[in-house]
């Protein structure tokens, strides 16, 4: 668990920040981070799987300990017992009791199985290492889980911004067209037009609200909070200034859970060879005991004794060797072979879709932002555009169809640049996870 806590402090608990708007808390990155370590279902079953690997490699589960055991016991019986002799003569004993009692502690220690111990021991510290390589990894996807969800949020809730705004210009134009019919200074088909555009607006509006509430309940999920918390979320994204993809690529190679987990599989496999091949080997145990028994019985005889007890430790080696087990072990040995180089198989077709994977990744993220500064150039260049074709309608100089298309290509530039931010900001979260690195990531 030291690891595990080792990444969290490192990488996440940190200064959280947090402010308001609209009287609304902001859920920062760094709050939502600590929650979701603290609540997330996942992580708090992972954190159980870690501590159930550490117990697993205890000393206690090694083999490396003796094994005491105790016992005691009592008995009773009453008999009649008639004893004759040479000379003729006739010994009859009615009800005779007798009594025993036992009580004994025996150990029991192996001295050398094949090494089974040893190597057994040493897979099941493996094993737990490996447990933590994946607690790792739940940790990664959870948090990558977590940042999707959270700018979803945010994404969404620029785009319900600019709708909302969309629908008041809409709201605005079908009231001058109306004002300008009633006067007489257009037609009914102009606002006829406006109506519809702004039903279709409307629509438009209401469709985002509900795709902000179900992002907000997704975001809550994975907080592991009540589903239906008030959420707002920071909209603000810094990207990574450093990266490179060589970089990345180098750092995949050693850093990424996946590959990790399977060589240390690989590993684990050549330890269950090693387990396997102690079939072929003697073993060697230690047997000890210490014994106290007593008994108490009625003289059937003059020569009977009446009471006895005994006391006494024992102890003794012994040695017993599987000369042949009828081929059992050596199947064994060839299945453990065969699967260790099956694993080594997986290692090399994972580290060939893990270099294909950061280039993908690598491609979308700088795609993504070369796309938001265009993005971002043709909002500034259709906010112009709209501003006059704007000033232009209230003139009556151009017609209501020039200015819906002036509107909805603004429309359309603002959402552009919206989705090619989080776009890339998800790339590079994703680069991060294949690189290793996530967990030693602040600036999310």
């Amino acid at each position: 668990m030291n690891q595990i806590n080792k990444y969290i402090i490192s990488g996440f608990l940190g200064l959280v920040v947090s402010f308001s708007i609209n009287g609304q808390e902001i859920l920062s990155k760094e709050k939502a981070v600590e929650m979701t370590l603290k609540n997330n279902y996942d992580i708090r079953v992972t954190k159980n799987n870690l501590e159930t690997a550490k117990n697993n490699k205890s000393i206690y589960n090694s083999g490396y300990l003796p094994t005491i055991t105790g016992n005691a016991g009592a008995s009773y019986s009453n008999r009649d017992t008639d004893s004759e002799f040479q000379d003729g003569s006739v010994n009859s004993v009615t009800g005779a009791e007798s009594k025993a009692y036992n009580a004994s502690v025996g150990l029991n220690y192996t001295i050398f199985n094949g090494f089974n111990r040893k190597n057994t021991f040493k897979r099941l510290k493996e094993a737990y290492n490996l447990t933590e390589l994946q607690a790792r990894q739940v940790i990664e996807n959870t948090l990558t889980t977590l940042f999707l969800a959270y700018y979803e949020v945010g994404r969404l809730s620029e785009n319900e911004a600019t709708q909302k705004v969309t629908l008041n210009i809409s709201k605005k134009r079908l009231q001058r067209a109306v004002y300008s019919f009633d006067y007489g200074q257009n037609t009914k088909l102009d606002v006829l037009n406006a109506e519809v555009d702004v039903n279709n607006d409307s629509i438009t509006y209401i469709n985002g609200k509900r795709l902000l509430a179900n992002a907000k309940r997704d975001l809550n999920v994975v907080l592991g909070r009540n589903i239906n918390t008030a959420v707002k979320v920071d909209k603000n994204v810094v990207y990574a200034i450093n990266l490179n993809l060589i970089d990345v690529l180098e750092k995949a190679k050693t850093n990424n859970a996946s590959l990790l987990q399977t060589k240390k599989n690989i590993e684990l496999k050549q330890l269950d060879i090693k387990i396997n091949k102690s079939g072929w080997m003697p073993n060697v145990g230690l047997t000890s005991s210490y014994a106290w028994n007593k008994s108490n019985n009625d003289a059937t005889s003059p020569f009977s004794p009446i009471s006895n007890t005994q006391t006494g430790l024992n102890a003794g080696v012994n040695l017993s060797w599987n000369i042949f087990d009828g081929g059992k072990t050596k199947i064994n040995v060839t299945n453990a072979k065969i699967a260790l180089e099956t694993v080594g198989i997986q290692k090399l077709q994972q580290e060939e879709r893990l270099e294909r994977d950061v280039n993908n990744a690598w491609e979308t993220y700088q795609n993504a932002l070369f796309s938001l500064q265009v993005q971002e150039k043709n909002v500034i260049t259709n906010k112009l555009n709209f501003d006059r074709t704007n000033e232009r309608y209230k003139l009556g100089q151009i017609t209501s169809i020039d200015f819906r298309q002036a509107q909805v290509n603004l429309i359309n530039a603002e959402l552009s640049v919206s989705s090619a931010k989080y776009t890339a900001k998800n790339a590079e979260l994703q680069l991060l996870q294949l690189a290793g690195t996530l967990l030693d990531y602040n600036n999310f």
